[in-house]
């Protein structure tokens, strides 16, 4: 069970817990189109059985191990071309909680990723609703490795492995500790403070401003990472100029 009490004035406030589910944010989905849920209620569960990442991807996560919650938001004040900014605040909100944890390897991998080092700690998958132009419901999907210690592939870690505890972490303390820096990064979205997150975002920004391999259209090629444009896609400097690429467009390769 998760009996939580974040200080917060709405993130984390309603704890839907389900000991196992196919989707948490189906599970999110599905209150938002029988109700009109509270902004801020979290969805989460021991086990997941059907997860699903970015671009389709399973999510393997060992049940009772690692956290994986889904959060409902209102996010009325974003149009939809500006729906990546949601990815910027959620980004935020976990990498300030996981700070502290790992240290300064931490890093937040374009788009939907985070790392420490060149192994993958968690991930998010943003599903909207829109209303006319703007996002009527979001719903944030999280799912972060915290005390697994075996995986079926080499680039996934936990916390666990990064920053051991003799009694392992205290999972629903973290989902607390996440609902309260969530919550900061998303009122501060919400009442404009945008030049100081994108600031915040690419200083904890995956290979940020370093030389790296890169994969499109089936060929590799060496790129400067330099930023991110204003709907969210990828901007590469290359040896024959300036490159965008949105979410499915490009992947990085990983040494």
């Amino acid at each position: 069970m998760y009996k939580i009490h974040p200080k917060t004035l709405f993130f984390g406030q309603i704890i839907q817990y389900l000991p196992s589910c196919q989707s948490t944010n189906d599970e999110a989905s599905a209150l938002i189109n029988q109700q009109e849920p509270a902004e801020g209620l979290i969805v989460v569960t021991d086990h997941q059985t059907a997860g699903r990442g970015q671009r389709g991807n399973q999510w393997e996560a060992k049940p009772g191990q690692n956290l994986t919650f889904s959060l409902i938001l209102k996010p009325m004040f974003l149009t939809a071309n500006e729906q990546f900014w949601l990815n910027i605040a959620v980004s935020l909100g976990i990498y300030d909680a996981l700070l502290p944890l790992v240290g300064d390897a931490l890093r937040i991998k374009w788009p939907n990723d985070i790392y420490v080092g060149n192994q993958k700690l968690g991930g998010i998958l943003i599903e909207n609703t829109l209303h006319g132009y703007n996002i009527a419901w979001s719903v944030a999907g999280i799912g972060l490795n915290v005390n697994q210690t075996e995986f079926g592939y080499s680039t996934a870690t936990s916390l666990q492995l990064q920053a051991p505890l003799p009694n392992d972490y205290d999972l629903p303390g973290l989902l607390s500790r996440l609902s309260e820096t969530l919550e900061h990064r998303y009122l501060q979205l919400r009442s404009g403070q945008r030049q100081a997150m994108r600031e915040n975002y690419l200083q904890s920004l995956f290979r940020y401003r370093e030389e790296h391999w890169f994969r499109a259209d089936d060929k590799r090629f060496r790129a400067v990472l330099t930023g991110i444009d204003p709907i969210g896609r990828l901007v590469l400097s290359t040896e024959t100029g300036q490159r965008t690429f949105d979410f499915k467009e490009v992947t990085f390769v990983i040494d």
